[in-house]
């Protein structure tokens, strides 16, 4: 396992690293990335498990010119260049699926396999509606519930987190909000680029997230040539994280298959 700091046009990212094989990029959602989080384990223990910390999320600088996840995903492009990457599995969760879609989009000769798990970044539905709620409009406990399928098992308690910890927690919510304001969780240019996605690609859903809907992930799913849907029971909005062993089960046969 190691943490570093790359620098990427000139911006210092934290990126997290662990097992061996084949490598697989893993771009987080929009609470960040902590390196005991349930899905790391069986991952590294299958691939060479790489995980960054996007701009502005953790411990990774934000610089001025970096304010859409478009300009994440050209980050990681350099990211994979200085890894000496030529092709590369990637999985991206919620924002941090939007980022590998757009990724996957401007390289597709780069991405094996792709696997998008609660992804926002399309906009799919009637222009008079919100596809992804607007999560900063809810009461905490009414988000917690779309969240999670079991949110008292999932909610950390934050009387025991620390002073660094709660501050790693704002900061990302503070660059979520940057990225996906305006306009509201997607990029209308996305929709005319899924068309060059090649890879063998697959969209994740928790039964019980109420972020990301059935029908608009079908939606989001059809942009894409070569795409299948699965639903991992008794989850949310991040079944990585609650329903691990599933989730890992299910995607790593996708990306052995």
């Amino acid at each position: 396992m190691t943490n570093a700091v790359v620098k990427l046009a000139g911006t210092d990212i934290d990126l997290f690293e662990q097992g061996s094989g084949k490598p697989l990029l893993w771009l987080h959602g929009g609470n960040g990335f902590f390196p005991n989080q349930a899905f790391v384990a069986p991952f590294a223990a299958k691939r060479r498990l790489i995980v960054p910390s996007h701009p502005g999320f953790g411990r990774s600088a934000l610089p001025d010119w970096v304010d859409s996840v478009d300009d994440i995903a050209y980050l990681y492009l350099e990211l994979l260049d200085k890894l000496g990457l030529d092709e590369v599995e990637l999985l991206g969760c919620s924002v941090g699926g939007w980022a590998a879609a757009e990724l996957a989009s401007k390289s597709p000769e780069r991405i094996s396999k792709l696997v998008l798990v609660g992804p926002v970044g399309v906009k799919t539905g009637p222009a008079d509606q919100l596809d992804i709620p607007d999560i900063w409009a809810l009461p905490q406990d009414e988000l917690n519930k779309l969240m999670f399928h079991d949110p008292q098992k999932m909610l950390p308690d934050i009387a025991k987190l620390s002073d660094d910890q709660l501050t790693l927690m704002l900061r990302n919510r503070e660059t979520l909000a940057l990225l996906t304001w305006k306009p509201w969780m997607h990029n209308p240019k996305l929709v005319h680029r899924l068309h060059r996605v090649k890879a063998p690609s697959l969209f994740v859903r928790g039964a019980s997230d109420g972020l990301v809907t059935a029908a608009y992930l079908e939606r989001y799913a059809r942009l894409l040539p070569n795409a299948r849907l699965v639903t991992i029971p008794e989850a949310g909005h991040a079944p990585h994280l609650e329903q691990p062993e599933a989730f890992a089960k299910t995607a790593l046969a996708f990306l052995d298959g």
